[in-house]
């Protein structure tokens, strides 16, 4: 939780930071709502900061060009925050070449207090971060590219290569992007299937910034979308199944990209594409719940293997129960 002196000095590092940033923003990022955040803006206005604010719809707060606060200290906690992001930037191969990494974790030490140092320094010998396999180098041009559109509404013009090999180009409002066990995703607009969709960074083979501008959705979560297309990939069987329990209770059970989840009154009905019906009766005899199969048939047999197995492996342990 956020300490309001808190708030108010990352308030002043954001507007140092960044040439304007509105009070939605702040108030996302404060974890407040843009009455506090505005609040924050007057308070630091009282006490001298030359801070404007921009009209019209697209207006935001700014610090007054050509003023500079004093150099920045990072708390212990913040030091650790930023070498923490650093590793996962070099594993995820977000930079260029290791060197801007170590660069900056340089600068960041060359800025702290020696026992924060020693910490920080103890953090980076230590800990490993583990994000599966690292992108390639074209998957890391494509996500500054495309965080760049997101940023700044542009539109991109793409040449993409679909799961089936077939190449299509297309013009793609990018909304948000997402990492998701080993893979970056791109959500937003696609205007030659004219409809919200998903795509692969690692699928995309051209790419350029155009000059024409699109609006971001205001309550388009990148997020919630991704996992919720990837659950929707038509696979070789479509799995349905009535679980008697609760939203509440089977919900961080069934992770969202897996199947998705829909309260009823006799249950929660659970949608899912599987290619192996297997994995599914394995993964629903799990959940510790009653459930009932609604389709495919198949899949009844497949629990019945399962059954099978869990009996023969009781009654050859030879422990008398």
């Amino acid at each position: 939780m956020y300490s309001p002196v808190t708030r108010l000095l990352t308030v002043l590092e954001l507007l140092q930071a960044r040439p304007s940033i509105t009070a939605a923003q702040l108030a996302q990022r404060l974890e407040v709502n843009a009455r506090s955040a505005r609040r924050y803006i007057t308070m630091l206005q009282d006490l001298g900061m030359p801070i404007e604010a921009g009209r019209g719809r697209y207006g935001g707060y700014r610090l007054r060009p050509g003023y500079k606060l004093p150099p920045l200290m990072l708390t212990e906690d913040e030091a650790l925050a930023v070498t923490l992001g650093l590793l996962a930037a070099r594993q995820l191969g977000l930079t260029d070449a290791v060197p801007a990494v170590e660069g900056a974790l340089a600068k960041v030490e060359r800025v702290l207090p020696i026992a924060v140092r020693e910490r920080v320094r103890a953090v980076q010998d230590s800990v490993t971060v583990d994000l599966e396999a690292p992108v390639g180098a074209r998957v890391a041009d494509w996500l500054k590219m495309f965080t760049t559109a997101a940023q700044q509404t542009r539109r991109l013009i793409m040449r993409y290569q679909s799961s089936s090999g077939e190449q299509t180009q297309r013009a793609f409002d990018c909304y948000g992007l997402l990492y998701r066990k080993g893979r970056w995703y791109a959500a937003g607009y696609c205007h030659l299937r004219q409809e919200v969709r998903v795509f692969r960074l690692d699928r995309v083979l051209e790419a350029e910034l155009g000059d024409e501008r699109f609006e971001r959705p205001r309550d388009f979560d990148s997020k919630d979308f991704v996992v919720a297309r990837i659950a929707a990939i038509p696979d070789a069987w479509h799995v349905e199944a009535l679980l008697e329990t609760t939203l509440e209770d089977i919900q961080p059970l069934v992770p969202p990209e897996y199947a998705t989840l829909e309260e009823r009154s006799d249950g929660v009905l659970l949608r899912a594409y599987e290619q192996d019906l297997d994995h599914a009766a394995r993964f629903l005899m799990g959940l510790g719940c009653l459930l009932r199969v609604q389709q495919p048939k198949e899949l009844l047999m497949a629990l019945e293997r399962l059954a099978q197995a869990i009996t023969r492996t009781v009654a050859e342990s030879g422990i008398n129960l």
